[in-house]
């Protein structure tokens, strides 16, 4: 995935996709005090500068999907793995619950279900069927929408033929009304994802970590580096 953080206005629209896609529990006021709110999809603030001269940079932050998860290292009951594609992937009835993958993760993109999920009867008509509801005590994460993968992958097989570009995309990249976010094989290199992947502006996020994520930005051209031009 790539994010042009140029092109994103923070419109939050990946936000909203992303739980309704998902089915992603609204946390209660009682709950959110305790910040368990859960949210696989955030916009990470970064308020730049001194008053008066401040200015606020939101990152939309998914889970990264790293080549070298510290979470997988972790799990005593290897829940959480990597699959063939590159996505780490979460089983849900195989989660006991421990947090360790939590606790091991720098991008605090794991959350715990501290309580049972609820939705009102017209929300609940509206739950994706494509996506397990989690229970109460298991971790979950973003998939990058894996179900969507399943059904693009399902669907070629009966055409006969291998996955192309623009099959699978995540809901959070086909909400963006801006067209900041892209999504493709980056091992492909006639993909778009490869291409913006070796730009001058592309960056990841605590890459000196070594935890090789998969999720690339590409700065602001204004503040390319951090500096004004």
């Amino acid at each position: 995935m790539v994010i042009d953080l140029d092109k994103c206005t923070a419109c939050q629209a990946c936000v909203v996709a992303c739980k309704q896609e998902n089915n992603v529990p609204t946390a209660g006021h009682e709950e959110a005090a305790l910040s368990r709110t859960i949210s696989w999809m955030k916009l990470i603030p970064i308020v730049e500068g001194e008053y008066p001269h401040v200015r606020m940079r939101l990152i939309p932050r998914p889970c990264m999907h790293c080549d070298n998860p510290p979470c997988t290292k972790v799990c005593p009951v290897h829940a959480t793995q990597i699959g063939k594609e590159g996505l780490v992937g979460q089983i849900y009835p195989r989660c006991i619950g421990c947090r360790y993958c939590t606790t091991a993760c720098p991008y605090t993109v794991r959350y715990f279900n501290w309580y049972k999920p609820k939705w009102t009867d017209e929300a609940r008509q509206s739950l994706n069927p494509d996506v397990s509801i989690r229970p109460k005590g298991v971790v979950e994460k973003c998939t990058f929408c894996h179900h969507r993968l399943q059904k693009a992958r399902d669907k070629a097989r009966r055409e006969v033929r291998e996955l192309k570009e623009g099959d699978y995309t995540p809901a959070c990249v086909q909400t963006c009304p801006a067209g900041a976010m892209y999504f493709g094989d980056i091992e492909d290199t006639r993909s778009k994802v490869w291409e913006l992947s070796r730009s001058i502006r592309a960056f990841r996020l605590m890459e000196d970590l070594g935890t090789k994520p998969k999720v690339i930005y590409l700065s602001e051209g204004e503040w390319f580096g951090g500096k004004k031009d």
